[in-house]
């Protein structure tokens, strides 16, 4: 905390951004007489360089919202009717601790915690709450929903959600931005990809979506959702049919490139043009772009995010595309090589974190949270075992983000659910809440976070007093665990011991106390001579690690769940990027970033409105066999023939019909790591 040179009454607090993007800002909070004026990106922190994206700097309009949760709240009316009463701390906690035992008495694994990244902080996030779960026995939760179709296809390529040093992008020579509309998204990776641009550098980006990112790269490859491995394929067979290799990188860092050249050979850029719904000529001209690097020892950079990742097929693509490097020996050069995740270079202390040890031997199922719709109204059986009695969900809005939000929605109207949401604001989930309980919000809490686009750890501060009645995620569960008679001296550690301790002894405590983030010494080339953190040292092609369990041990392209031309009754495929000022389903009740984004869209090439006799302004109805969804068409040059764009994830209950796109998207799994499939998605529109 320092005093702001602008107000002797003003200081300034140290705190890190806490949402879901790769960027984890480094954040400066002003405060004056107890009250956040205003929150701004901290200049001393290198990849902050002082910016922040457009909703972050407005999070006090967030914070102060007048629609805050900011005491407990009982349901009075019908399960999704939004009817609540106040009510103490006390009772409310008394009344959830009783019917917790209750279910936990007949059986704890009835009992589903329910989170994700309403906050990556460490402590906040999976704490003190994992060791009240793991303590009651409750089912476990896979938390797939956003990259663990990616992640798999890193650890079995690369070895681990590893890359490049994000700042090394500004020396790459090319760099193709793969899946990632970056300004959006990655606002600050954008700045290095830019001073790569001026020094000459070629910008390429490849995307269903004709993104902002998209309009400021020289080119844009505008290939259909789910085709990405199919394209990588294809450089791989030109970068051998002209050798555009790296013998040397090969011979030595790679394994199973023999069988991973003769696959390639299969996929010309003919077939791959196919496909993809791309000209062949723009695989060539890509591929001569990246092999030509190679030839003038030139780095060539891929930047990789999430969305190429959401269909059936996403870990292989993953894994194609990060086997490029290797056959050019872009790893050779620091601003060379691909960066999807730096999360795995973090030394965290998990098992401490999450006091595993409270399982006590026992081995409680595992509930994906992509399929919720389905498993909330699940009966109990033998296979599945209980019936969910209870969910507690926090840092999450599972109604709104959950594919399939229909089946969703009818298993929270569940009478015989007992549901728990702790909460910032009445959220379409909070809505079927039997009890809401008041969160803290990032700028009233300590945390800590790790990233993962950039190899930094960054420490959140208080800079505030709690609103109201609002007490941290962490004390919500201390006080459950203590009505639950959980005895533990584990859940008496408080939230600074909880930062002190998250990465042991690998980071400086006083430093990041002082600076409010440490960098973590990474080497500049972490492949250049090898040392993938894989069983065999290298990069592998071939991971016999998928072979052990029946699978395909060598990368391929992997059709998606519902192939574009193959359903004649739903001809569109549609894919749910977000909205460019909202960030999953936060900051959607903040008005000012909603007046920006208007409404729920539906972004359409213009032939596939005209043949429908749509135009701009229009309210469509976009359907499948799962739902149906109203919203507003937009004819735009963003869309790409014979793919819409529903841009998400709008609250339902600002949509015009009480939906959003995701009562259209399914619950089918990626073909690695029980990922959802969001942007493998048939639909039609009518007028």
């Amino acid at each position: 905390m320092t005093h702001s040179p602008n107000s002797p009454t003003s200081t300034q607090v140290l705190g890190a951004c806490p949402h879901d993007c790769p960027d984890t800002c480094s954040l400066l909070t002003t405060v004056e007489r107890g009250i956040a004026i205003k929150v701004q990106g901290n200049p001393a922190h290198p990849h902050t360089d002082g910016a922040l994206c457009t909703k972050v700097s407005r999070y006090t309009e967030r914070t102060y919202h007048p629609e805050r949760v900011v005491q407990p709240l009982k349901r009075v009316g019908s399960k999704g009717s939004g009817q609540f009463e106040p009510v103490s701390w006390d009772a409310a906690l008394s009344d959830i601790a009783t019917r917790l035992a209750a279910i936990a008495a007949r059986n704890p694994q009835a009992i589903l915690p329910y989170s994700y990244a309403g906050t990556m902080g460490l402590v906040q996030g999976e704490s003190i709450a994992a060791r009240f779960f793991h303590k009651l026995g409750a089912s476990l939760l896979n938390r797939t929903i956003c990259a663990a179709a990616g992640g798999e296809g890193l650890v079995h390529t690369l070895g681990g959600k590893l890359g490049m040093r994000v700042e090394f992008f500004a020396q790459s020579k090319l760099i193709l931005i793969w899946g990632s509309n970056s300004i959006s998204s990655n606002l600050h990776f954008w700045r290095y990809a830019n001073q790569a641009k001026r020094n000459g550098a070629k910008l390429i980006c490849i995307d269903p979506r004709k993104s902002e990112t998209a309009d400021k790269c020289h080119e844009h490859i505008a290939l259909l959702p789910g085709t990405d491995g199919a394209l990588a394929l294809a450089l791989m067979h030109e970068l051998i049919t002209h050798d555009w290799l790296d013998h040397d990188y090969l011979a030595r860092y790679t394994l199973g490139w023999q069988a991973m050249r003769e696959r390639a050979l299969q996929w010309p850029p003919e077939r791959a043009a196919l496909v993809c719904g791309i000209e062949t000529e723009q695989i060539r001209a890509l591929a001569l772009a990246y092999g030509a690097c190679a030839n003038n020892q030139q780095p060539a950079a891929i930047r990789m995010n999430y969305g190429l990742q959401r269909v059936h097929g996403g870990a292989n693509a993953v894994r194609l595309i990060a086997a490029l490097p290797a056959l050019i020996g872009a790893w050779r050069n620091r601003a060379g090589g691909v960066l999807l995740s730096s999360s795995g270079s973090f030394p965290v202390q998990q098992n401490w974190l999450q006091q595993s040890e409270l399982l006590a031997g026992r081995a409680p199922r595992a509930i994906n949270m992509s399929t919720l719709g389905d498993d909330l109204l699940r009966p109990c059986s033998a296979e599945f075992g209980p019936a969910i009695e209870a969910l507690v969900v926090y840092n999450s809005n599972p109604l709104a983000v959950a594919p399939e939000s229909a089946k969703v929605q009818q298993g929270l109207a569940r009478e015989d659910l007992f549901t728990v949401v702790l909460e910032h604001f009445q959220t379409d989930t909070a809505d079927y809440a039997d009890y809401i309980l008041p969160a803290t919000t990032q700028l009233e809490h300590w945390d800590i976070h790790r990233s993962y686009g950039h190899t930094d750890v960054l420490l959140n501060r208080p800079a505030i007093a709690p609103l109201g009645q609002a007490k941290p995620n962490t004390q919500i569960f201390r006080e459950l665990a203590q009505r639950m008679g959980f005895t533990d001296g584990c859940f008496d550690d408080s939230d600074e011991t909880l930062c002190r301790q998250a990465f042991g002894t690998g980071i400086d405590f006083e430093v990041l106390l002082a600076k409010g983030f440490v960098t973590l010494p990474t080497p500049d080339a972490p492949f250049a001579e090898g040392n993938f953190p894989t069983p065999s040292g290298r990069c592998e092609f071939f991971s016999e690690r998928l072979a052990q369990l029946g699978l395909d041990g060598l990368a391929d392209h992997v059709p998606n769940h519902e192939a574009f031309n193959s359903c004649s009754s739903y001809p569109l495929a549609m894919i749910s990027p977000p909205a460019r000022n909202f960030l999953n389903s936060s900051f959607v009740n903040v008005k000012s970033l909603r007046d920006i984004e208007g409404e729920p869209l539906l972004e359409m090439h213009a032939a596939d409105a005209a043949a429908r006799g749509i135009a701009s302004g229009d309210t469509v109805c976009v359907f499948n066999a799962r739902g149906t969804h109203h919203c507003k068409a937009h004819i735009s040059a963003r869309a790409r023939l014979g793919v819409v764009n529903g841009l998400g994830v709008w609250w339902r209950k600002f949509g015009l019909d009480g939906t959003n796109v995701n009562q259209l998207t399914s619950q089918k799994l990626t073909d690695l790591g029980g990922g959802p499939t969001f942007y493998d998605c048939l639909v039609e529109v009518r007028k």
